[in-house]
């Protein structure tokens, strides 16, 4: 399997599989929270200073879409908007405490899963997987920087 193109339908296989573990672990959780808003509490947990028209972006969406999904959850209880103390015409999108708990709740299901299929490969395999996955996250980085190269 030494064919570049190989190689590649044999990792986009493993992703599949690894979406399908993930995604397992996403709707065992109680209540249920839509991918979409998942994924605005995600990015609002990875940046704090999130406004409306930063996740607008994030998510390429429009900003009336975005502020559709914070509304819904809001009324849930997992987001608030606050004003920015920087600029009081924006508004900051914050994470509940009950948000963040969801989202460690997730994070553990989510590795347990994982752990449940790596626990039934071998150390060695384990070993080699780890190696090939910062490999790849290496090349992808360098792609991404000389990307970043190329578009300055």
């Amino acid at each position: 399997m030494d064919r570049v193109t190989d190689v590649a339908a044999a990792v986009e296989s493993t992703v599949d599989a690894l979406v399908s573990v993930l995604d397992a672990a996403d709707q065992a959780q109680n209540p249920s929270v839509p991918p979409a808003q998942l994924r605005v509490l995600a990015i609002v947990a990875q940046n704090q200073h999130t406004n409306m028209s930063r996740l607008a972006e994030a998510l390429e969406v429009v900003p009336s879409s975005a502020s559709r999904l914070c509304d819904r959850l809001e009324a849930t209880g997992l987001l608030r908007r606050v004003p920015d103390p920087r600029d009081r015409r924006e508004v900051r999108l914050l994470l509940t405490a009950s948000a963040r708990k969801l989202l460690d709740q997730l994070r553990e299901r989510r590795r347990k899963a994982l752990a449940d299929v790596l626990d039934r490969m071998s150390a060695g395999d384990r070993q080699e997987l780890v190696h090939s996955l910062r490999a790849f996250a290496e090349a992808a980085a360098g792609e991404s920087e000389n990307e970043a190269l190329r578009t300055a």
